[in-house]
C-alpha cells in the first residue's frame, strides 16, 4: 500500500547562510587581489626596489643572495636558477620565480634598435695613447664589453694593462674613477704606473690609490675576486670604469691537468668570462683580459700560436686582438675578431712613456 505525502506539509529550504558568506568572501578576496596588482604595478612602474621587495625572498634568503654577490634585482634577473639554488638552498622552481619576478620588475624584453643606439651614448672610449691602435679599436677600449689580447710572453699584454690602467683615471667625463687589477702571475708593478702617470703630468699618488690590486692565487680565488667587484660597485659606490684580469687563463691550465679535466677547466672559464661580461654590461666597465698561448706542433704554414681557452674565451670576448713581436724590438697588434670592426694591424713600440710611433 503506497503511503500519502502531503507536500504543502515539507518545510521549504531557506537559502543557506554559508552561501551568502561564500559569495561576499570572493567579492571581498577579489577586491584585495585587485588592490594588490594594483600597488605592485605602481612600484614596478615607479620607484626602484630592492631584492627584498621580490616574492619568496626574505631576511634570512637575502643575507645568502647579498653574500656572494646577488645584491641587486639586476643581478639576480640576470643569474641563471642553478646560480640561486647553489648560493642559498632554495628549490629550483622558487628559484625561477624569484628571477622571473627580477625580470618582470626590470622590464626585461625585446629593444627596438634605436633604443639600443641611444644607450650606446654612455660607452665610454679607453684610449692607448697611439692614434693607430686606438683607430683600429674604433677610438679606443669600448666599456661594456670584454677586450683580449693574446700573445706569447714578453709580447707587451702587460705592459697595455698598465697603460690603459693610467688612461682610465685621466678621464675628464668621470668623477673619481677607479680602476681594478686582479693580478693572477705578479706582474702589476706600481713603479712602472710611476712611470706612465710622471709622462702624462698626472698625480702619481692619486693614481696610485686609485687602483685597487687584488693578487689571485688560484682559480678559485680568481673567480671570488670578480665576485667582490659587483659589491664594490653596488655597496661601496666606487665608480669603477676598468677590470684588468692579467692572466685569465694561468692558473685554469695550471690547475686542470690533461684531458680529462679539459670539460670541467672550460666549465668553470665559462661561468668566470659570463659573469665578467655581466660585470661589463650591468656597469658600463671596460673589462680588459691576457691571454696565454701554445704553439700548434701540428701546423706547417702559416703562425702556430694559439690563444689558451678555446672557442669558450674566443666566444665570450667581444673585441679579440693578437699581439706578436715585430721587427727591430716592435710590436704588431692585430684585430682578430670583432663585432663591428674590419680586421687590422698596427705596429708600434713599448716605450717608457707607453705607445710610440714606428
Amino acid at each position: 500500500m503506497k503511503a500519502h505525502i502531503n507536500l504543502e506539509e515539507i518545510p521549504m529550504k531557506e537559502k543557506d547562510e554559508d552561501e551568502t558568506m561564500v559569495e561576499e568572501f570572493d567579492d571581498e578576496q577579489f577586491q584585495l587581489e585587485k588592490e594588490e596588482i594594483n600597488t605592485s604595478a605602481v612600484k614596478k612602474k615607479g620607484k626602484e626596489i630592492t631584492i627584498n621587495d621580490l616574492p619568496g625572498i626574505g631576511p634570512a634568503t637575502a643575507e645568502k643572495l647579498i653574500a656572494v654577490g646577488f645584491g641587486t634585482v639586476m643581478a639576480i634577473a640576470v643569474a641563471t636558477p642553478g646560480e640561486i639554488v647553489e648560493a642559498c638552498g632554495i628549490s629550483e622552481a622558487g628559484a625561477r620565480k624569484i628571477i622571473n619576478a627580477a625580470r618582470d620588475n626590470l622590464e626585461m624584453g625585446f629593444e627596438s634598435g634605436d633604443q639600443i643606439l641611444k644607450k650606446r651614448e654612455r660607452v665610454i672610449k679607453l684610449s692607448t695613447g697611439h692614434k693607430g691602435f686606438d683607430a683600429m679599436m674604433g677610438g679606443g677600449f669600448e666599456t661594456g664589453a670584454i677586450t683580449e689580447i693574446y700573445a706569447e710572453f714578453g709580447g707587451g699584454k702587460t705592459q697595455i694593462g698598465h697603460i690603459l690602467a693610467v688612461n682610465a683615471l685621466a678621464l675628464e667625463s668621470e668623477k673619481n674613477p677607479v680602476v681594478v687589477y686582479v693580478d693572477t702571475e705578479n706582474t702589476f708593478r706600481p713603479e712602472r704606473i710611476k712611470q706612465i702617470a710622471d709622462g702624462k703630468g698626472m698625480d702619481v699618488d692619486a693614481v696610485l690609490k686609485s687602483i685597487k690590486v687584488g693578487r689571485a692565487y688560484n682559480s678559485d680565488h680568481q673567480m671570488l675576486l670578480v665576485d667582490k667587484i659587483e659589491e664594490m660597485i653596488t655597496e661601496q659606490h666606487l665608480n669603477v670604469k676598468l677590470i684588468v684580469i692579467d692572466s685569465l687563463t694561468a692558473h685554469f691550465r695550471a690547475e686542470f691537468v690533461g684531458r680529462g679535466t679539459l670539460a670541467d677547466r672550460q666549465q668553470k672559464l665559462n661561468k668566470h668570462m659570463h659573469a665578467l661580461l655581466r660585470l661589463a654590461d650591468t656597469h658600463n666597465v671596460c673589462v680588459y683580459v691576457t691571454n696565454q698561448v701554445m704553439a700548434k706542433p701540428d701546423q706547417f704554414f702559416g703562425d702556430p700560436t694559439q690563444a689558451i681557452g678555446g672557442h669558450i674565451v674566443g666566444h665570450a670576448s667581444t673585441f679579440r686582438i693578437y699581439l706578436r713581436k715585430g721587427k727591430k724590438g716592435s710590436r704588431v697588434a692585430k684585430l682578430v675578431d670583432s663585432p663591428s670592426l674590419p680586421e687590422a694591424e698596427v705596429a708600434f713600440y713599448l716605450t717608457e712613456k707607453g705607445l710610440q710611433d714606428i
